[in-house]
């Protein structure tokens, strides 16, 4: 679930006309970034065979990324920053040609700021099953069709690896911080747990230890919205036209996500019981403002997203389980000797402060102790993204020590 978009970057807002606009005409079969689409701000390196978790390989994998400030000699200063779940590399920088939204991260990231890249040399890799450059299901697979619902299982760990082949390939021996939120913080942990020895210190933004039953199920009913959509044809449907796709599907699955990134005050408080336009929602054919909002970043979502690739990272989050294999949860949190930041927010449903307050107890160089520091906020889990003076303080904190 995620979220690391502009819309998803400001509080909620009331849907104008210009915005009904922005989202008119059919969408596409697919919104991922396909050959021949501008590269942007990208850069593309090719890591080879990638063996996976859970048996078998991808025979050839692509990352995309983009880096941010200058690699000092010694590379020393690079720091590694894991998106969330339809988040993307494009951390920092405008909408245009090749990128559908700006930066994510625009306030964090940059020369001043919280990750001062005056200081530090900033890598963002799309992750592995993604669909913005990075081998995902609408990459071509050998066989020169797309992957589509072909594409293997993959997991959070499998994500970590090739990230580590990225790094290894840049000639990066020790990250100075891996930072990551929601999805991101998952791997941020996998990294902490699994390679302690690359990297100088963490940031686990808003994520859990694993996956819950309730957030399994959260998943696992987006994930039936997408496939009940006819046209999406058991994840054959590159070659459909615009508006044959599942855009429906896919905007629905959307609409129930975003419920989960926001707390119930802050859509109580921006929106009430707001009418969206003079249309009475009371049996006139009208809407409620809350409708109009969900629907519109629905459809929007469904220009810049792939099916199968929601799908594909959807499992993988239902993956993660940082103990699976090495003893359970408390032993594998306590590799995590490096300085670590656990940052929770109050308002929270997704991923409560429950989560965190796990991480924290147990790992050793959590510096609060034994417990997360929690953020007050009303924008529930996209605080991570919003709350930008509340969370550069903490990864500021962190980068100090």
């Amino acid at each position: 679930m995620d979220w690391q978009t502009s819309e998803d970057t400001v509080p909620s807002a009331f849907i104008t006309e210009a915005n009904a606009r922005s989202v008119v005409g059919k969408p596409p079969a697919s919104g991922a970034w396909r050959e021949g689409d501008p590269p942007g701000a990208r850069r593309f390196l090719s890591i080879g065979p990638t063996a996976l978790e859970r048996g078998g390989e991808l025979p050839s994998v692509r990352v995309a990324f983009e880096t941010i400030g200058t690699l000092n000699a010694d590379s020393s200063n690079a720091i590694l920053i894991c998106h969330a779940l339809t988040g993307d590399s494009h951390v920092v920088g405008l909408p245009g040609p090749g990128h559908a939204t700006g930066g994510w991260w625009n306030d964090l990231v940059g020369r001043g700021k919280a990750i001062d890249t005056d200081r530090w040399f900033v890598v963002a890799p799309n992750m592995l099953g993604g669909c913005q450059g990075t081998t995902g299901p609408a990459s071509y697979s050998p066989d020169g069709a797309e992957w589509g619902p072909r594409f293997p299982f993959v997991t959070i760990r499998d994500q970590v690896d090739v990230q580590l082949a990225l790094t290894n390939a840049l000639g990066i021996d020790r990250w100075a911080a891996v930072i990551g939120g929601s999805m991101g913080g998952m791997q941020s942990l996998e990294w902490a747990a699994s390679y302690p020895e690359r990297l100088e210190r963490v940031a686990v933004l808003a994520a859990p230890p694993l996956s819950s039953a309730d957030q399994i199920a959260l998943n696992s009913l987006q994930i039936e919205a997408v496939r009940i959509d006819p046209a999406f044809a058991d994840g054959e449907y590159y070659e459909a036209a615009d508006g044959d796709g599942p855009h429906r599907g896919l905007a629905l699955a959307r609409r129930m996500a975003l419920l989960n990134y926001r707390s119930s005050s802050e859509l109580n408080d921006r929106f009430e019981r707001s009418a969206q336009s003079e249309v009475s929602p009371l049996g006139d054919g009208g809407r409620y403002a809350v409708e109009s909002y969900l629907d519109f970043h629905g459809n929007k979502f469904t220009r810049r997203f792939d099916a199968n690739s929601y799908l594909t990272l959807l499992a993988a989050m239902n993956s993660h389980d940082v103990g699976r294999g090495r003893g359970g949860t408390v032993a594998a949190l306590s590799k995590v000797t490096m300085p670590a930041l656990i940052l929770a927010i109050d308002s929270d449903r997704l991923f409560p402060v429950a989560d965190q307050n796990q991480i924290a107890a147990h790992t050793p160089g959590n510096i609060d102790a034994t417990v997360p520091h929690v953020i007050s906020s009303q924008f529930g889990h996209d605080g991570f993204l919003i709350e930008n003076a509340l969370v550069g303080a903490q990864i500021e904190r962190l980068l100090g020590t």
